[in-house]
């Protein structure tokens, strides 16, 4: 151990001993008292480097020691400098902690009795007091002289910069003297007069500031006086522009004056004023103008009154006023409707009583008044409809004007500030034009369909008087689709129904009176009317617009004067082409039965589709009843014939040929007005038609098969030469040329005598197989020969046959078996 060392501890020596007794390592140790106690106590082994540890030398800290070691240098001078003058402080605070605390306060006042009673304690003499107070300074003293020791080196270092401080502030203060005398100089001649030149001007600006408002003050009080003004020249929009721009200069520029101070409510009791004076004079002036005469066109009634309220309305953003409208338009439908039917009841000698309350017609009117009341009625609402489009469009144009859309002159001048309205509000204003359009026309259009549909269905309506009510109908919808874009509905669906009665009707009537003329009918040829022929020949070309023979009617109060074609004579037969048709009575009432349906179609195209259908029904209705009468022999019941002849089967032949002509003419008519789907029907009709009239020659030719047969069956080769039986023969085929050739075309005769040529051939056939004639030249078979020879004799004198058929060959085939 070294000597210099304070205290040795067992935590000095490098080991301790029992560690090193109790080594088994070394053994019995024999010199362990006579070695001195440390490091060398024990031998020191020397341990060889680690291969894994790199060799540190003094060189590896250098660089450390060079960084760290002016920073620890310089720690430890301050931590001996800061213990130092802690110790200093401590000392101190020991010293000067002994003085009582009120000897230390800045103010030591004795003439406070606490003080001096604290200050001269009753148990101190004067003495004792002299020597502690002695003491107290002495420890003052002492604390000062070492402050002053302690801070001897500033000391002595301000005294010795006393002079050259006192040198420079006595420089600054003369720079200071030149300084302020300088800034004197520029105060007086450049900063006094400009800032009194500037409070000048401020001064002058708040005058004219003071002026102004003064000014405004005065225009805003003379704003009650020009409102009267504007409203007595309607103009609500100035009127209510002049009270927004007053209400933002109050609450902007005049806020808190005070004898402006009631202002701002009597400017809101006026817009409300004008509100309500907005709203009353549209309502008068909707009332003015939609119950003044209608046959007053004037166009708008005072354009400049509508535009200036409909603005005022706009500006307002009331909405409204087009349902006011609105209502007042309907109101004057339901009037105009209501003084209409009391003006027509009254010439009609009617009771008042009868009109409902939205003027609708009491059902007993004859068709004549009904429809003049329905034209009255018609041309009355299309006259309102054209004044509510009138209107509507110079709402619209101010709306547009209003939204800064377009210009209007009219809308400027009555106001300066026109676009006040937004495009939002704009696009509301025009849905509900057109709304307000759409529902007038929906209500005339109601109103129509109402006398429409509510008339009776007694008094008999003609073709002329349906096609009138159709041309008002349409006309009364071009015009609601010209004016709110789209047709009346209602309306066109009562006329439907209406004229769908009457088509009905129509119908019935005539297939009625087809069916009794049938019956009655005992089919003989009839003579052709002219009008008949002009029918047809209209027929031909597709001009079946109007019936022919209709009286013309005279200009003043006389009967109508007959047609010219009336008054031409009948012809025997219907010309069609190259052709002439003898035909039956009922099928010439037929022809102009089907002229009536094409002019109804005609006049009622929405309806042709219909009339169509009821056609083909009355032509299958005729050739059904006369393949009942003809065929079936009903006309013997009906129309009390003794038989069916041949002319009765060829006249019915005939008719139904001329019906088959007129189908295709009739499609032609119809394909226009009509879907193809509609036009089906005839090709039913032409089907059934063609089958009839094949009967009808399968009749014929059965009627002389069996006559024929009849006499072959009587026949016996044998003279006298021509038999009875074939002179019978030879006449029934001469009756039967004569009852149809002048009635059949000359090809469906020959067609027809082919066929019984035909027949009789193979009757003849029959006969002789059975009577065993044969072809060997012998008598029977030249009286045979002779007998034929009669019978082509006789064909050839009627002219039926074509010239093959009457060769001798031609009868060559009676011999095969």
């Amino acid at each position: 151990m070294n000597g210099e060392e304070d205290h040795w501890s067992i935590y000095t020596a490098s080991q301790h001993l029992p560690a090193v007794l109790t080594d088994p390592n070394r053994g019995k140790q024999s010199n362990f008292f006579t070695k001195t106690w440390g490091d060398s106590f024990v031998e020191n082994t020397v341990i060889g480097k680690s291969p894994f540890l790199p060799d540190i030398t003094y060189a590896h800290f250098e660089s450390y020691l060079r960084k760290f070691g002016k920073r620890y240098k310089r720690h430890v001078r301050l931590s001996q400098t800061r213990f130092e003058n802690n110790a200093v402080k401590a000392k101190q605070c020991q010293g000067v902690e002994s003085i009582p605390e009120i000897y230390l306060k800045p103010n030591l006042s004795l003439n406070n009795p606490k003080v001096f009673a604290e200050v001269f304690q009753n148990d101190k003499s004067e003495h004792q007091l002299q020597e502690e107070l002695s003491q107290y300074l002495d420890i003052v003293e002492e604390q000062i002289a070492s402050q002053v020791s302690q801070k001897s080196g500033a000391f002595f270092h301000a005294m010795t910069s006393h002079d050259t401080i006192m040198e420079q502030m006595g420089n600054a203060c003369v720079e200071v003297r030149a300084l302020r005398s300088k800034v004197q100089k520029v105060d007086k001649n450049l900063t006094r007069d400009p800032l009194k030149l500037i409070g000048l001007a401020r001064s002058k600006a708040n005058h004219m500031k003071l002026l102004n408002k003064l000014k405004l003050m005065s225009t805003v009080l003379q704003t009650q006086p020009t409102l009267q003004l504007l409203l007595s020249s309607s103009d609500y929009v100035g009127a209510l522009e002049l009270i927004s721009s007053t209400q933002e200069v109050l609450v902007e520029e005049l806020a808190g004056v005070t004898s402006l101070r009631h202002l701002p409510s009597q400017l809101k009791e006026m817009s409300k004023l004008i509100d309500k004076m907005l709203s009353t004079e549209f309502e008068r002036y909707a009332a003015a103008d939609l119950h003044r005469p209608l046959h007053i066109d004037e166009g708008v009634l005072e354009p400049e009154r509508l535009i200036s309220l409909v603005a005022g309305l706009l500006r307002q953003n009331h909405m409204n006023f087009l349902e006011v409208y609105k209502q007042e338009a309907v109101t004057a439908a339901q009037a105009i409707l209501k003084q209409l039917m009391i003006e027509q009841l009254a010439d009609a000698e009617e009771e008042l009583n009868e009109l409902t309350g939205s003027g609708e017609i009491a059902p007993t009117m004859d068709a004549a008044h009904w429809l003049r009341v329905l034209k009255l009625a018609s041309d009355a609402l299309g006259k309102l409809i054209l004044r509510v489009k009138a209107v509507h469009d110079v709402i619209q144009d101010t709306a547009a004007a209003s939204a800064g859309l377009t210009n209007s002159s009219k809308l400027n001048s009555s106001c300066d500030s026109s676009h006040f309205l937004s495009l939002e509000d704009h696009n509301r204003v025009v849905m509900k034009l057109k709304d307000l359009l759409t529902s007038v026309c929906d209500y005339c259009n109601e109103r129509l369909a109402s006398l429409v549909s509510t008339q009776s269905e007694k008094p008999a309506v003609t073709a002329a008087q349906v096609s009138e009510l159709s041309e008002a109908v349409n006309a009364f919808s071009r015009l609601c689709e010209a004016t709110c874009g789209r047709p009346g509905a209602a309306l066109k669906a009562a006329f439907k129904i209406r004229a769908g009665s009457y088509v009905h009707r129509f119908h019935a009537q005539r297939k009625a009176k087809l069916q009794l003329l049938l019956d009655a009918e005992r089919w003989r040829a009839a003579e052709v009317p002219q009008e008949i022929q002009i029918l047809v020949d209209k027929l031909s070309i597709g001009e079946v617009k109007s019936l022919p023979g209709s009286p013309v009617p005279q200009t003043g109060n006389g009967p109508p004067t007959p047609s010219l074609e009336s008054r031409l004579p009948a012809t025997a037969a219907l010309r069609v082409g190259s052709q002439d048709y003898l035909t039956v009575g009922t099928a010439l009432i037929l022809v102009s039965l089907v002229g009536e349906y094409c002019v109804c179609a005609f006049d009622l195209p929405a309806l042709a589709s219909v009339i169509a259908k009821n056609l083909s029904d009355l032509l299958r209705t005729f050739n059904s009843k006369s393949c009942q009468l003809v065929l079936g022999a009903g006309a013997l019941r009906t129309a009390g014939l003794k038989t069916i002849t041949s002319t009765n089967l060829a006249l019915a032949s005939r008719s139904l040929q001329l019906v088959l002509w007129m189908v295709p003419h009739v499609r032609s008519h119809f394909g226009p007005l009509v879907a193809a789907e509609a036009l089906a029907c005839f090709d039913v009709v032409e089907k059934e038609v063609n089958h009839h009239v094949q009967q009808l020659e399968v009749k014929v030719v059965s009627i002389m098969t069996t006559l024929l047969g009849d006499q072959l069956a009587e026949w016996d080769a044998k003279p006298p030469l021509p038999s009875q039986q074939f002179r019978c023969i030879s006449r029934h085929l001469t009756k039967l040329h004569e009852a149809v050739s002048c009635v059949l075309p000359e090809e469906q005769v020959v067609d027809i005598y082919e066929a019984i040529h035909k027949n009789f051939k193979a009757r003849l056939r029959e006969q002789l197989s059975k009577m065993n004639v044969q072809n060997n030249g012998g008598p029977q078979h030249g009286v045979v020969t002779s007998e034929m020879v009669f019978y082509l004799e006789t064909m050839r004198t009627l002219k039926a046959l074509p010239d093959k058929h009457l060769t001798d060959k031609a009868i060559d085939d009676i011999w095969a078996r």
